[in-house]
């Protein structure tokens, strides 16, 4: 009881404690934000990456034909729930006199896209319909539709980073052309098109640069030789039981037994496609990311251990300034260690205290760093989180809970190690000299 009871005379009366509190508290608060920022930056990139391209992706070489067939048979396994096609192009969007972007052009079929990837919740006008997206015109069903990226469209204000969505939205049922050549003969071939929708993902590359039309409408303007339904790319979504190895596994069996029997493919075209998982395309990166978050986590921690110099500081003025106390103590018939552990335990409170306060501020910066980054911006004028530079339209702000424990603990520790130089001068305190002129 004794200890409890110096613990908190220690903590209500020396005024100066609060101060090693509070760096506890900063110091925590600092790892669990920058932690949990960084996190969820990574996993909004793999995010990302399921949601524009499915949970697998199958890759050939070449561009192949009767992908319907290959479609109906995945879903024919236990692996897969849905799948969908896609064809790559490029070419030049003129949107008007003097305005003309260069644009990565995908053939697409929406709903089948919608069913694989989170394509839906991107588009404007057709994200709260209960239908499936559709490239329908409201004027006519014999012209032809698309979707265009909201950064093709629009350029972010430099200030706000957001877009005139009234001036975007207006852009829907207007006429466009995209300009492109058919791939034997390079020649001009020109697609006129009605915007339907426009696609808003909040990744900036694939915003302005991305639109979208009909897979078909692709295959007649570039490839009109072509025999058959072509595709560059299938997409997948996985049945939510099953594994990754498994579903790969019942994948590329598929793709082998497609590409021998129906397209006549060589062993090394089907050896040469790449299947493979959408976050495992992006494994490079994220290794890099995690290693980048690595240094700075160790950069913060050192940082951070001027915390054990502080707390060693403030103990040592108040172990000197209550040398009596521990002598009345240990002449009273107190062991070394129960002196000790008066100190040790006072350090212990100070780490628990403050990085219970600095978890509940890291909760709370983090759940409201778009909040606060837009209200530094108001105020001091500056936009320090912009889409063009790191991705996203928004900074993630999810907590990462699994690096609170270990960050909580380490604060913890930090405050017990700075208690132990004025431990071990309460152990060194002889009774008699501090009380003999008492």
């Amino acid at each position: 009881m004794l200890k409890f009871f110096l613990w908190f005379r220690y903590l209500s009366r020396k005024r100066i404690v609060f101060l090693s509190v509070a760096a506890v508290g900063l110091s925590t608060t600092l790892l669990i934000v920058v932690s949990s920022l960084f996190t969820g930056f990574i996993e909004a990139f793999e995010q990302s990456a399921v949601d524009i391209m499915g949970d697998v992706i199958v890759a050939p070489p070449i561009r192949f034909a009767k992908y319907p067939q290959f479609i109906k048979e995945l879903q024919q396994t236990s692996a897969v729930q849905a799948a969908t096609a896609t064809l790559n192009g490029q070419g030049l969007l003129f949107l008007g006199k003097g305005n003309i972007r260069g644009v990565t052009v995908l053939g697409i079929e929406p709903e089948g896209r919608a069913s694989v990837t989170g394509f839906k919740n991107a588009l404007r006008k057709q994200k709260t319909a209960s239908a499936l997206p559709t490239f329908n015109t409201q004027t006519s069903e014999d012209k032809t539709g698309g979707f265009v990226g909201i950064g093709v469209l629009a350029t972010p204000d430099e200030k706000t980073d957001e877009y005139d969505y009234n001036a975007v939205d207006d852009m829907i049922g207007k006429q466009v052309v995209l300009i492109t050549a058919a791939s034997q003969k390079l020649k001009r071939k020109n697609i006129p098109f009605t915007i339907t929708d426009v696609v808003f993902s909040g990744v900036y590359e694939l915003d302005k640069t991305f639109i979208y039309l009909p897979i078909e409408k692709m295959q007649t303007a570039l490839f009109p030789d072509e025999s058959g339904q072509i595709a560059t790319q299938i997409q997948i979504k996985l049945d939510a039981d099953v594994s990754i190895e498994s579903a790969l596994a019942q994948i590329r069996g598929v793709w082998s037994s497609f590409a021998e029997q129906q397209l006549g493919w060589s062993p090394y075209l089907i050896k040469e496609t790449i299947i493979t998982t959408s976050r495992q395309m992006q494994s490079q990166q994220i290794a890099e990311f995690r290693k980048q978050m690595g240094i700075l986590m160790l950069i913060f921690g050192i940082i951070s251990c001027s915390v054990i110099l502080l707390i060693l500081c403030i103990l040592y003025m108040i172990v000197e300034t209550k040398l009596k106390d521990i002598a009345i103590i240990k002449s009273c018939g107190a062991a070394d260690m129960s002196a000790a552990l008066i100190f040790i335990g006072f350090g212990a409170c100070v780490g628990v205290i403050g990085s219970g306060l600095g978890m509940i501020f890291g909760y709370l910066i983090t759940r409201n760093i778009n909040v606060i980054e837009g209200w530094i911006r108001v105020i001091f004028g500056l936009k320090l989180w912009k889409s063009s530079v790191y991705m996203f339209s928004k900074i993630p702000n999810q907590m990462d809970w699994n690096s609170v424990l270990p960050i909580v603990l380490w604060s913890i520790a930090a405050a017990v190690i700075g208690a132990l130089i004025p431990a071990v001068v309460a152990i060194r305190t002889k009774p008699v000299y501090i009380l003999r002129y008492e």
